[in-house]
């Protein structure tokens, strides 16, 4: 079960990322999980694994989460198992996850990850050979997504482009890093093509496709909420102008703004220099933050 490729699903709220766990675990051989958030809680909290007290430490506290309860762990063969093989953090979440794939009946695990991509260098590094998918949607069709969900707020599209420009500049980066191993995938060719596109990520993949993955995609709903509030002019303009380089990159063209000379006033006065404060904040310590413990 250690010897399986293990599966890593990529990318931001509201670009597809829960959509194509569920399509994948359609599929007889795998199982993929999501929110147990192994990498985010435990990763490096809890010294060298290679000393036992540390391993029982980090050990118990997994085993007291709630999210990774949901894998039904098995104690004594996660202790046992843990050192037959090399002792490190990677490999006592490989197990929890492939203890869970067998109990299942699958034979190969993945695990639904926000912002996965900023974790491909160590978890490369402990599975040479894992498959990363990286989702990434249209900034602004996921901005008028977020949109629908939070309050208003001045300088909320700045924070929502942020958070694409992180992530997709991750996806540039990882893409040339690990080009066997790491897909980028348009929620809207997903939806727009949908057979071609899983046929694509299961050849990627090395599995089979089969039909219940088209099944999966009709019982979902794949649309923002026809009440959602649409992006207004001045928010378009702003996000295709700040992220153009990488929309023309991933095949998402700008859009000719249509703005009088009010809008244009209320672009450049209010909503141009609220945006950019959010983003350089995001950008310099909120991104910071997101990474630092991968480097500890």
């Amino acid at each position: 079960m250690m010897e399986q490729e293990p599966i890593y699903i990529g990318g931001l709220a509201h670009s597809g990322k829960t959509l194509l766990r569920r399509i994948l675990s359609a599929q007889p051989t795998l199982v993929i999980s999501r929110k147990t958030k192994m990498w985010d809680r435990f990763y490096n909290q809890f010294g060298d694994l290679r000393r036992p007290q540390n391993f029982e430490r980090c050990l118990a506290a997994m085993l007291k989460n709630k999210q990774v309860q949901s894998l039904a762990p098995d104690e004594a063969r996660l202790r046992a198992e843990f050192w037959q093989g090399m002792p490190s953090y990677a490999r006592l979440f490989a197990l929890f996850q492939a203890h869970h794939a067998e109990r299942l009946g699958k034979t190969r695990w993945g695990v639904q990850l926000g912002f996965a991509e900023r974790l491909a260098d160590p978890i490369f590094a402990a599975f040479p050979q894992a498959k990363m998918i990286h989702m990434i949607r249209d900034p602004r069709d996921r901005n008028t997504a977020v949109k629908s969900i939070t309050q208003h707020r001045l300088g909320k599209t700045g924070w929502s482009t942020a958070c694409w420009l992180y992530s997709v500049g991750l996806a540039w980066r990882n893409q040339k890093r690990y080009s066997d191993n790491y897909l980028v995938v348009r929620y809207e060719s997903l939806i727009a093509q949908p057979e071609e596109t899983l046929r694509q990520i299961c050849d990627f993949l090395g599995e089979p496709f089969v039909p219940e993955m088209l099944a999966v995609m009709g019982e979902e709903d794949t649309a923002v909420s026809p009440a959602a509030p649409s992006l207004t002019k001045q928010e378009i303009a702003f996000t295709q102008s700040v992220a153009r380089r990488y929309m023309l990159a991933f095949g998402y063209h700008p859009l000719k703004p249509q703005l009088s000379l009010r809008d244009w006033l209320q672009f450049y006065l209010v909503d141009w220099p609220a945006n950019w404060v959010v983003l350089a904040y995001w950008s310099v310590f909120k991104a910071r933050s997101i990474g630092k413990y991968v480097r500890s």
